[in-house]
């Protein structure tokens, strides 16, 4: 020691502000590396006694490190301060009952990696993205392709639900009972197989995607796997199974929305004249899905015992049953008008209904213990059913998108040429990319046992959202086609239907300021809950350990974010090499920035940080757009690192980045920071807008996208695989896809009457108008006639809209007859003043 010491002489010889520049730096260092305080404390003393420093100071220095590197006497001078500090000030947030228990349902998961600054990207990079079984496959391939052909969205539309043949089908195939394990005689699929089932029927049919997915989602039957007492599984499951049970679940009230807290639906435990403890509901429940024609309810309600009779004391809080639906005091057999769209969606009363107290969801025992059943259920069905409905939709619109660019055509190209259409074409396909690895990566997650709340928060929110995008860039793409309702049209019902989407399992506002980074941020933060239980049980040994932990914890945050920056990313190690590495590597530069801005609001807004909703919001984007691009980088690697979807991969990152960017732009713009906001405001904030993550992807890039969607193979079915695509040419999608192969068929006919034009062979026009021409002067035969007429009548066909007779719109009857031609004025007159009479 002596001797290294000595050795440090050498140091008299520099200025001190060169000494300190290389003291900082190593500092820095020291910090990114996550160098123990011990060895900092050894490291600064050295340098102090390398410097000749006087002796008072070493003194000092020495006896500060032996202050912060000895824990009791740390406890005792400076953490019991603080702690009391921090409890005067309020500055950590309070957290009530049910806040507690939808923090602590449910596990974190990757979200924790991404949240702690130093990702492990070996294990993102691994995470399972699981394949269907045989047997999944088989009902993918099997059942549910013959429902989708069983079903028209028209049909379901005019007729405001299903035929007979279509519910029959639906029970005899257990399409209610895909998540019962089979010795209840379900079909016990995994959260992949289920998400796969909804994504293709949502593809086909929205109304008939919710119907299957509620009873597999947020039901009786998801609580009872996991709560119920045995009698109540073997009595239910096997019924839930068939059908014979049709399920719903009463949650949302007129005044309890987001807030379950403020829920009125109370239960009063009691003796009846038997001697039985029996429960006294009253509720007004709404937006029930399945409601009006469900045998079973799901309800949860307050439960108050004043006598005790459970001996848990006289207020039990949430608390979920099962009741029949015949029950004595149950009102249903009303519904709700969602938009016009035809799913059942209802009001549900209880007006003095009894029930016992054996019907509580687990048996007495689970009383007041609802609420944390419904979080570990919502946190579960929250990442499988939306998400796949929003990923079929989108599917759709990639695939019907593409053909209808290539076969409209619009002063004589294909719009789909047009770099005004290629723009949102581009925007729908990157996200359907997107959008399916999300599906597949959460869905990978849930299988293995995880039930992340934040993270199915963010595949909610994230997934309706960009679905929402989709289906607006298609009306637009699509232009008049698209507004005019009828059977061949694919988008309005689906653009009718995306705010419900948007609103129902946590309203998209909410979820996105108070769920996905409010609970994130104590969820999955490495010691902020520790930090929050230690200050309430005022143990001042616990906090100490954490406390001091989570100052290291920002120090390298810190140091990490700074190197970072200045290098891009680029010290960052990445978990493969190829196209995706320098991704992994921004990933990396992206999280650390995160988790240090994420502490310096904790601790510029301590408690206060809950109800700054627009600085979590940007908070939240940052956090879901990591995630998001993490499931798109495994899909590329999982799915092969296929050169063509290379185009597809770039795409969506420098998307994904570049919304990082804009949400990180808001935050040093807006933050608060006891006396340095300055600082992120000006010097950080302008560095931040010169060394940006990413820009939008260019305008190349995105062409180069939308023309993918328009060329048949295998980029294009790969894009919107495990959809339901119609082989009847007489099918809205099945129309699109004749056409387009029709077009590309007769693609070397064109080019022919092309050349013959340029030369002035023949006359300027459609080539339709010219076939016949053609065919006379030999520039094509006879085959080569047939295919181009054939190409021309099915391009013809794709861009007309449905049309109604006056009689057939007014008695909106499913099964009238299309007309392709328009009916005469004097007819409709005539037709009109008939009806009148």
């Amino acid at each position: 020691m002596e001797t290294l010491i000595e050795s440090l002489g050498f140091l008299n010889q520099f200025p001190v502000w060169t000494i300190i520049t290389g003291f900082l730096v190593v500092g820095i260092l020291f910090a990114f590396w996550g160098v123990p305080l011990s060895i900092w404390a050894v490291a600064g003393f050295i340098t102090l006694w390398g410097v000749n420093a006087p002796a008072w100071l070493l003194i000092t220095y020495a006896v500060v490190c032996l202050v912060f590197n000895i824990k009791p006497i740390r406890r005792t001078l400076i953490t019991n301060g603080i702690m009391k500090l921090l409890d005067a000030l309020n500055f950590l947030p309070k957290i009530s009952q049910t806040e507690r228990t939808a923090i602590e349902a449910g596990t974190t998961w990757v979200d924790a990696e991404l949240f702690s600054g130093k990702p492990d990207m070996d294990r993102l990079a691994a995470e399972s993205y699981p394949e269907l079984s045989d047997k999944e496959q088989a009902f993918l391939d099997g059942p549910v392709e013959e429902l989708c052909g069983m079903v028209s969205d028209w049909d379901v539309f005019v007729r405001k639900g299903f035929t007979d043949e279509t519910w029959d089908y639906l029970r005899e195939n257990k399409f209610f009972g895909l998540i019962i394990p089979e010795k209840y005689g379900g079909l016990e699929f995994s959260a992949s197989a289920h998400s796969a089932i909804i994504t293709k029927l949502a593809s086909r049919c929205g109304p008939l995607a919710t119907t299957v997915m509620v009873p597999n989602s947020l039901g009786p039957a998801e609580l009872l796997m996991h709560y119920g007492t045995d009698e109540q599984k073997d009595h239910y499951l096997p019924k839930l199974a068939t059908g014979e049970e049709m399920p719903c679940f009463g949650l949302t009230e007129p005044t309890a929305g987001s807030d379950a807290g403020a829920m009125t639906a109370e239960g009063v435990v009691f003796k009846d004249d038997d001697g039985e403890l029996k429960i006294r509901l009253n509720f007004n429940k709404r937006y029930i899905t399945l409601a009006a024609i469900s045998t079973v309810i799901g309800l949860a309600f307050k439960l108050r015992d004043p006598e005790n009779h459970l001996g848990k004391g006289e207020n039990l809080g949430i608390t979920c049953a099962l009741i029949p639906s015949d029950t004595e005091g149950i009102v249903l057999g009303r519904r709700h008008d969602p938009l016009g769209v035809p799913f059942y969606n209802c009001p549900i009363d209880g007006n003095d209904a009894v029930i016992s107290v054996d019907q509580i969801i687990g048996g007495p025992e689970q009383a007041g213990n609802g609420w944390r059943m419904l979080m570990e259920s919502l946190g579960v069905g929250r990442g499988i059913s939306l998400p796949a409905q929003s990923v079929g939709g989108s599917k759709t619109a990639s695939r019907a998108l593409g053909a209808y660019a290539a076969v409209r055509r619009q002063f004589g190209i294909n719009i789909g040429k047009f770099e005004g259409i290629e723009e949102p074409m581009a925007r729908v396909g990157g996200f359907t990319y997107l959008m399916e690895a999300g599906r597949r990566y959460t869905c990978g997650g849930l299988d293995i046992g995880n039930k992340p709340a934040v993270i199915t928060a963010i595949a909610k929110y994230y997934f309706t959202e960009l679905g929402r995008k989709v289906v607006n860039d298609a009306m637009d793409v699509q232009g008049g086609a698209a507004i005019s309702r009828g059977p061949r049209n694919l988008f309005a019902h689906s653009y009718i239907a995306t705010p419900i989407a948007i609103t129902v399992e946590g309203a998209n506002i909410l979820t996105r300021t108070l769920m996905i980074f409010g609970q994130g941020a104590i969820r999955c933060h490495p010691y902020a809950f520790k930090e929050i239980e230690a200050l309430t049980n005022k143990d001042v040994k616990a906090f100490d350990d954490v406390f001091w932990k989570h100052i290291g914890h920002v120090c390298q945050n810190s140091a990490r974010a700074l190197l970072m920056s200045l290098t891009r990313g680029r010290i960052a190690s990445a978990p493969t090499k190829g196209p995706v590495a320098k991704y992994y590597k921004k990933l990396a530069w992206t999280s650390a920035t995160f988790a240090f801005m994420a502490d310096i609001a904790l601790g510029s807004y301590g408690g206060g940080l809950k109800i700054k909703e627009k600085i979590s919001g940007r908070f939240a984007d940052i956090l879901g757009w990591m995630y998001l691009i993490t499931s798109t980088l495994r899909r590329y690697e999982a799915e092969g690192r296929k050169k063509e979807d290379e185009i597809f991969l770039d795409w969506t990152m420098q998307y994904g980045f570049s919304q990082i960017q804009n949400a990180f732009d808001g935050i040093f713009k807006e933050i608060k920071v006891p006396g340095l906001s300055w600082l992120f405001k000006g010097p950080i904030a302008l560095w931040s807008r010169m060394n940006r993550i990413s820009s939008m992807p260019s305008d190349k890039l995105g062409s180069k996208v939308a023309q993918a969607m328009q060329e048949p193979g295998e980029v294009r079915d790969r894009l919107t695989s495990g959809i339901y695509v119609p082989k009847d040419k007489e099918e809205a999608l099945g129309r699109y896809e004749y056409a387009l192969n029709a077009l590309v068929e007769a693609e070397p006919v064109y080019k022919k009457i092309h050349v013959a034009t340029k030369k002035k062979e023949l006359p300027k026009t459609q080539p339709r108008f010219v076939i016949d021409e053609a065919l006379d002067k030999g520039i094509i035969n006879d085959e080569e006639a047939e295919l181009i007429r054939k190409a021309e009548d099915a391009r013809i066909d794709v861009v007309q809209v449905d049309e109604f007779t006056l009689d057939e719109y007014l008695h909106d009857t499913p099964n009238s007859p299309i007309k392709t031609e328009k009916a005469h004025p004097k007819q409709e007159m005539q037709a009109a003043t008939e009806k009148a009479e």
